[in-house]
C-alpha cells in the first residue's frame, strides 16, 4: 500500500480537522509505531529498574549527535545510534564485571557523557535544541518507514525471546540455572533501547524521552494482577497517551512530545489513586 493509499484511507476512516493534513497524518502513524514500542521496552525497564540506566542513554545519545557534528556527518543521529550502543553495551559489561554499584557506573557514565556533550556543542555551531526538546509533527514519511522497520524487528525480538527477558527480568540466578546466558540477553536489550531511544530523540525529545518510557510501565504496574495484563495495559496507555497528547498538541499548539508525556503523567497518577483496589 502506498503512502498516498494510506492517506486517503486516513481521511476516509478519520475525518477529522487535525488529521487533515499531512505532518499531521505522518505524526499520527509515527504515533501508532512510537508508542507500542516504548510500551513493549518500558515493561522490561520498570521491572529491571533501569529508568535511570534509560535516562542516561538519552545522554549518550546528545553526546553522539555532537561527535557526529563535529566530525561532519551530514546525518548525526545515524553516529549517535553507534555511540549509544557502545555506550550502553560498555556500562553492561562494567556492572556486571565489577562489584561497582549499578547506579553508580551508570552515574560516572551518564555525567561524563553530558559533560564531553556540552563541549562539544559549546565548542562549535552545533544545533542541538531540537535534539532537546524534539518535534514529531516534523517527522517525514521516510522516517516513519523506518519506524516502521524498527518496530518489527522490536515485536519479533520479543515474541521470540519474551520469557527468557523476563525471567532475567524476576530471578537472574534462576535464569543462569535454566541455561540462559543472562549476559547476553542483557546486552541485547540495552542495545534495543539505545538504537530505539536514539532514533526517537529527534521527534520526542531528550529532556522527556526517559518519561515517554518509564510513565506508562509504571500507571500499568499500579493496576495490573499478572504479566500478561500489565504488558497488554502499558501499551495501551502508551497508545492512548500518545494518540491523546497529539490531538491536544495540535488545539493547543504546544510541544507535541511533552503533551504526550503530560497525559501518561495525569493516567499514572488515576492509576495511583486506584491502586489499592487491585492490590
Amino acid at each position: 500500500m502506498s503512502l498516498s493509499q494510506i492517506y486517503s484511507l486516513l481521511n476516509t476512516i478519520l475525518p477529522f480537522e487535525w488529521l487533515g493534513y499531512d505532518f499531521m497524518k505522518n505524526a499520527f502513524l509515527a504515533v501508532l509505531l512510537i508508542t507500542p514500542i516504548f510500551g513493549i521496552l518500558g515493561t522490561v525497564i520498570v521491572n529491571n529498574r533501569m529508568a535511570f540506566f534509560s535516562d542516561a542513554l538519552g545522554h549518550g545519545a546528545f553526546t553522539g549527535i555532537a561527535i557526529g557534528s563535529v566530525i561532519g556527518i551530514i546525518q548525526p543521529i545515524w553516529s549517535a545510534v553507534v555511540f549509544s550502543v557502545a555506550f550502553s553495551v560498555l556500562i553492561t559489561l562494567i556492572k556486571n564485571k565489577t562489584k561497582t554499584s549499578t547506579d553508580t557506573v551508570i552515574g560516572v557514565f551518564s555525567s561524563a557523557a553530558i559533560a564531553l556533550g556540552v563541549v562539544l556543542v559549546t565548542s562549535g555551531s552545533i544545533s542541538y535544541n531540537s535534539y532537546l526538546v524534539g518535534d514529531l509533527l516534523s517527522i517525514s514519511p521516510l522516517e516513519v518507514g523506518i519506524l516502521l522497520i524498527l518496530a518489527v524487528v522490536i515485536v519479533v525480538l520479543w515474541i521470540l525471546f519474551y520469557n527468557k527477558v523476563l525471567l532475567v527480568s524476576v530471578n537472574i540466578s534462576l535464569a543462569r540455572s535454566r541455561g540462559i546466558n543472562t549476559m547476553a540477553v542483557e546486552l541485547a536489550f540495552t542495545a534495543i533501547i539505545a538504537v530505539t531511544v536514539t532514533l526517537v530523540i529527534q521527534w520526542i525529545g531528550l529532556l522527556i524521552i526517559n518519561s515517554l518510557l518509564v510513565l506508562p510501565a509504571a500507571a500499568a504496574r499500579n493496576v495490573s494482577t499478572n504479566a500478561r495484563q500489565y504488558n497488554v495495559l502499558t501499551i495501551l496507555i502508551s497508545i492512548v497517551s500518545g494518540l491523546i497528547g497529539l490531538i491536544l498538541s495540535y488545539y493547543m499548539d504546544t510541544a507535541t512530545g511533552a503533551t504526550i508525556v503530560i497525559v501518561s503523567a495525569i493516567i499514572y497518577f488515576i492509576t495511583l489513586g486506584l491502586r489499592k483496589r487491585f492490590a
